[in-house]
């Protein structure tokens, strides 16, 4: 696999003042709206429903805020409604220009349609640090210069790491007390 810093590529991508979709404004989605704002970004969204105490333009149809988005962020959880919610029609209505970085699941995306519109040039570019069949890229990803990967590592941190053994801790002792546990599995 290729190191992006070590490699001097012809894709820049200029972030500040960009229009920003985020897919999914849940806790994770609110953190990059915030980082997004910093930079100058328009913010906008998609999400099951609109969120009443978001400052952000909410978008009920995905392909409407592709269209109108110059880099998507899908922050969404995997479920069987969103499994493959970015589609070749998505893909298309983010464009040539359009960037999409996934850090939610890898199944969110038709992956042999990102792959085909990235190698067609229907899509601008790609960060991903999840894949559709972990821990594998698919393979023509890995020399493309439009191109980021990474591997999955948002909760590699010392303190990541202690809060969650510090809620599985905190689950346990509820669970032994009978009382509702903090983090049900549903």
């Amino acid at each position: 696999m290729r190191t992006a810093w070590l490699i001097r590529t012809a894709w820049p991508l200029q972030f500040s003042g960009k229009t920003v979709g985020i897919v999914g404004l849940g806790r994770i989605g609110m953190a990059i709206a915030k980082r997004s704002e910093a930079f100058g970004c328009t913010v906008i969204y998609h999400s099951r429903s609109e969120n009443p105490g978001a400052n952000y333009r909410f978008y009920s149809n995905l392909v409407d805020l592709a269209a109108d988005s110059d880099i998507l962020v899908l922050a969404c959880p995997l479920t069987d409604e969103t499994h493959h919610i970015v589609n070749m029609t998505v893909i298309n209505a983010l464009g040539p220009d359009g960037v999409l970085v996934n850090i939610g699941r890898g199944s969110l995306v038709d992956e042999p349609e990102l792959v085909k519109a990235l190698l067609d040039k229907r899509l601008g570019g790609a960060g991903l640090d999840v894949f559709e069949w972990e821990p594998e890229p698919p393979k023509e990803l890995l020399d493309l210069d439009n191109v980021v990967l990474l591997p999955h590592v948002g909760s590699s941190t010392v303190e990541t790491a202690k809060d969650m053994a510090d809620l599985v801790v905190k689950n346990l002792e509820a669970y032994a007390m009978g009382r509702p546990l903090l983090t049900p599995v549903l």
